[in-house]
C-alpha cells in the first residue's frame, strides 16, 4: 500500500495552513481549505506534478474559502463541506468575508453528513462534525495514515476562537472531547493555523480542554 503524504502551503492574510494530501507515487491529491489565490495554488501543485482531484472545506470562514472557487474552476475538482455549514457558505456576513473587505460565498458540489466517508485520490477521509468554531466546523480523519485535519477546531495547545457568528466555546470543547480526544494518542493533528501536534500531546497540555 502506498504511503500517504501531506504537504502544506501557508496562504493569505491569516496565514492559513492549506494542505494537499496524496499517495506516494500518485499525481492526484486532495486539497484542504484553499485560503486564497486559487490559480496560484493550482500552478504550484502542477509544477510539482500534482493535480487536484477534490477540495474539502473544514469550515467556511473567508480565510479558508477565498481561493476555493478559482481552484475549482482551474482543476475541475468538486468541493465538499459539512451540511451544517451551508448557511456560512452562502452568506458573506456570516462567513466574515464581508467584514474582511472581500465578500465571498461558495456553493459546494457535495454536502456531507457527520460520519460520512469519501474517497478522493485513493485516500479515504471520514468527516467528523465538530461544531463550535462555527456551527458547521468539521475535521477530516484519515485512519490508515493516523492523520487528523482539524481546521480551526483544535490547535497546538489552543482551540479555535468562538466570538464569530455561530461560534460557541462550550460546544467547541464538547466537540473536541467527544470526537477528537477519543482518537489514538499518536494521531497527528494538522490544524488550520500554526504547527502540527498530536492527540496525546493535546490531552496532556492543552489548557482549554482539561
Amino acid at each position: 500500500m502506498s504511503e500517504i503524504k501531506i504537504g502544506r502551503l501557508v496562504i493569505g492574510i491569516a496565514q492559513t495552513n492549506c494542505y494537499f494530501i496524496y499517495k506516494e507515487g500518485s499525481n492526484e491529491c486532495v486539497f484542504v481549505d484553499p485560503a486564497d489565490q486559487g490559480a496560484t495554488i493550482f500552478e504550484k501543485l502542477k509544477a510539482n506534478g500534482l493535480s487536484v482531484s477534490g477540495i474539502v472545506l473544514t469550515h467556511a470562514h473567508f480565510d479558508h474559502i477565498w481561493g476555493a472557487q478559482e481552484l475549482r474552476a482551474k482543476s475541475g475538482a468538486k468541493i465538499y463541506a459539512w451540511e451544517e455549514e451551508e448557511d456560512l457558505c452562502s452568506d458573506s456576513i456570516l462567513n466574515e468575508s464581508d467584514w474582511a473587505g472581500r465578500a465571498c460565498t461558495i456553493k459546494p458540489n457535495v454536502y456531507l453528513k457527520d460520519g460520512d466517508e469519501i474517497e478522493i485520490a485513493g485516500i479515504r477521509l471520514k468527516l467528523l462534525g465538530t461544531p463550535g468554531h462555527t456551527k458547521g466546523s468539521c475535521c477530516y480523519y484519515i485512519e490508515e495514515a493516523g492523520i487528523l485535519i482539524s481546521g480551526d477546531t483544535l490547535f497546538a495547545e489552543s482551540v479555535g476562537r468562538t466570538d464569530f457568528h455561530t461560534g460557541s466555546m462550550s460546544t467547541l470543547v464538547r466537540s473536541i472531547k467527544e470526537k477528537l480526544l477519543v482518537l489514538p494518542d499518536d494521531t497527528r493533528v494538522y490544524p488550520g493555523h500554526g504547527p502540527s501536534t498530536t492527540i496525546g500531546y493535546e490531552k496532556e497540555n492543552n489548557p482549554f480542554i482539561q
